[in-house]
């Protein structure tokens, strides 16, 4: 293990935004990109950075896919991380993000999820630049023609050589911005630097990046993932036909579960539940069906395992039942540009009996998969290994996906 000495700077990565103007159904960080989440980006670029401690504030019911993401992007830097809950507004976000701050850190970074390929050169140029009182902000020069205007009416010009357009990160000496906050109450600021300023504080600007675009509209996410195709090696799961590079092709993947008798309660198996059978043992409900075919759609789609997505780092789904693993799934899916093709999945086991409810498991399991086809088959071993003894059941998953057109 490589040790990493304690840092004095920290990155507070607002993730709690709701999507609406994206049109998304899922909260914007957690939208993909490519195979990978807003977040995800944002989180490559923090940790390609000078060390930090990085502090995600999450929407409230999302903190397990944050977790996730953040612990998938840490690598070695794991220690550094952290999820906390957001509030109501961007200020209390960054309120709570604020509370965990560890004692040694003297300079706090601000940072939107949204801004998700900001390069990792502009938030360590940020830190460097922040002085014990003075506030520094990455700005990019207004070249447009600006135009103040009364409703349809044009009123004059502006003149843009005195307008600049403020990124993320935002970097301030942490006393200075804890007291600012403190003094704020209830007045909402456009961004830190403006209630770092409104408590009397100077902010300088830097040069920022192109690339540190916020992501609001669903052509700013088109922008993003035409960037993102464009860089060398990139491989883009929507398929935009004529793109160099760029393989829409079906992808297909393979999942497997394992689980052992000797849960609570009655039986849960592909979606239906067996009234008189023994229970399967699990951080859920022990379907190893549903399980397996997760772990198939997410291997398909590059998007990790069910531990990443459901594991029990993830609470809120102790307990839960196939079409809450597997609509979350589809999602998922959805949001890095996939739809699924059919699944086709076989269980080993000498009980229940199956094949009296075949139809209604399948039609259970495709509901919850939004209709894509599914079919589930059922075998004994003779006998052999632990699932011919009735020990348990041993379940494999084949699933096809296929690129948004």
């Amino acid at each position: 293990m490589t040790l990493i000495p304690v840092p004095t700077a920290a990155i507070i990565i607002v993730a709690a935004g709701s999507g609406t103007r994206l049109g998304a159904t899922a909260p914007k960080a957690f939208v993909g990109i490519d195979e990978r989440s807003v977040l995800r980006h944002a989180l490559d670029g923090v940790f390609a950075a000078s060390p930090a401690q990085v502090i995600v504030v999450a929407p409230a019911g999302h903190e397990g896919d944050a977790e996730s993401e953040l612990l998938a992007a840490a690598g070695d830097r794991s220690d550094l991380g952290r999820v906390v809950v957001g509030g109501e507004t961007r200020q209390q976000s960054v309120a709570a993000g604020l509370r965990a701050l560890w004692g040694d850190i003297t300079t706090v970074l601000v940072h939107d999820a949204a801004r998700a390929l900001t390069p990792p050169t502009q938030i360590d140029a940020v830190a460097e630049a922040v002085t014990a009182d003075t506030g520094v902000i990455p700005v990019l020069p207004v070249i447009d023609t600006i135009k103040r205007v009364d409703e349809e009416r044009i009123v004059a010009a502006v003149d843009r050589s005195e307008l600049a357009a403020a990124q993320t990160p935002q970097g301030f000496p942490r006393a200075l911005l804890e007291s600012a906050y403190a003094l704020a109450d209830d007045v909402e600021y456009t961004d830190d630097a403006a209630l770092f300023a409104a408590a009397g504080h100077p902010v300088r600007h830097i040069t920022g990046s192109a690339r540190a675009f916020k992501i609001t509209t669903a052509d700013d996410l088109e922008r993003a993932r035409q960037l993102l195709a464009d860089m060398p090696g990139t491989v883009r799961p929507r398929g935009h036909h004529g793109i160099p590079g760029i393989a829409a092709i079906p992808r297909i993947g393979i999942g497997t579960d394992v689980h052992a008798f000797g849960g609570e309660g009655n039986l849960w198996l592909a979606g239906l539940e067996w009234p008189g059978e023994p229970a399967l043992s699990g951080h859920s409900d022990g379907d190893a069906v549903a399980h397996a075919i997760v772990d198939a759609l997410l291997g398909a789609a590059g998007l990790g395992d069910i531990g990443q997505h459901f594991g029990t780092s993830h609470p809120e789904y102790a307990d839960a039942h196939a079409d809450v693993f597997l609509s979350r799934t589809r999602e998922l899916l959805g949001e890095a540009g996939y739809v699924i093709g059919n699944v086709s999945v076989q269980f080993q086991g000498n009980r229940p009996r199956f094949s009296s409810r075949r139809a209604e498991a399948e039609e259970a399991l495709s509901a919850a998969l939004g209709g894509a086809a599914v079919s589930v088959s059922a075998t004994t071993t003779d006998g052999l290994g632990f699932t011919g003894r009735g020990e348990g059941i041993a379940v494999t998953a084949v699933a096809l996906v296929l690129p948004q057109s």
